[in-house]
């Protein structure tokens, strides 16, 4: 079943940083300390797979606050969102700013004068490479001091009490016999957006290469031939 609590974290980015690597020098996520009212969140971002099989895809863009619907306007905290459009939830799959209109897989950032193309024709492809790639790519956006909005599952049941987000990533698309079968949902995905100084906001947004880009109206993934409702 879809998560029990999806929503949306407003604040301020404190700071950000990288796991400590484990014996073989791999680590997983780009953890951002957020402040809001109720105090400083953790929040775990996915730039690699603890699965060797099981690469991270990422994309960066920038989006005016009026593609956003209604978070744009949330005050700072955490906010709970139902799995609607109208809620300002987002879904990779299905959410008009979101859609991935070119089809096409870089294997690395292409060139800067074919990036500005596929941005001029609205084309925002997946990128595929390292922890490193992705840490790269998503490290720029996170200025101190900037109006963060995380979307994911908060942390309900941590021993310590302490605040924090999670899976801020894709949440569908998960193959049948995976442990994150269960969790698969529609309108529930995870994204990390920062403002601009000129009021826009820039976006990062992952998924894991096993995650299907298409999925059928419970988040479980479909094949291109049948048409699943998280087709472009």
């Amino acid at each position: 079943m879809p998560f029990d609590r999806y929503g949306v974290l407003s604040g301020t980015l404190y700071g950000h940083y990288r796991d400590d690597p484990d014996d073989q020098g791999r680590w997983f996520h780009v953890n951002l300390e957020v402040d809001a009212p109720e105090g400083r969140y953790d929040c775990a971002v996915d730039v690699d797979s603890h699965k060797s099989n099981v690469g991270v895809q990422w994309k960066v863009f920038t989006l005016d606050p009026v593609d956003l619907g209604p978070v744009v306007a949330f005050g700072p905290g955490y906010h709970d969102l139902a799995a609607a459009p109208e809620s300002g939830a987002l879904d990779y799959l299905r959410h008009p700013a979101l859609v991935d209109r070119s089809g096409v897989l870089f294997q690395r950032r292409p060139p800067s004068w074919l990036q500005g193309l596929l941005d001029l024709f609205g084309s925002r492809p997946w990128h595929a490479g390292s922890n490193l790639d992705a840490a790269h790519a998503f490290e720029p956006i996170l200025e101190r001091g900037r109006r963060i909005l995380v979307f994911g599952e908060p942390f309900d049941n941590d021993p310590e009490g302490d605040l924090g987000m999670h899976n801020i990533h894709q949440n569908q698309g998960d193959p049948h016999g995976s442990q994150w079968w269960p969790e698969n949902g529609i309108w529930q995905d995870g994204a990390t957006l920062t403002q601009r100084p000129d009021g826009r906001y820039d976006v990062f947004l992952s998924k894991f290469s096993s995650q299907a880009g298409h999925t059928d109206t419970a988040g479980h993934p479909v094949s291109e031939t049948q048409g699943g409702a998280g087709a472009p």
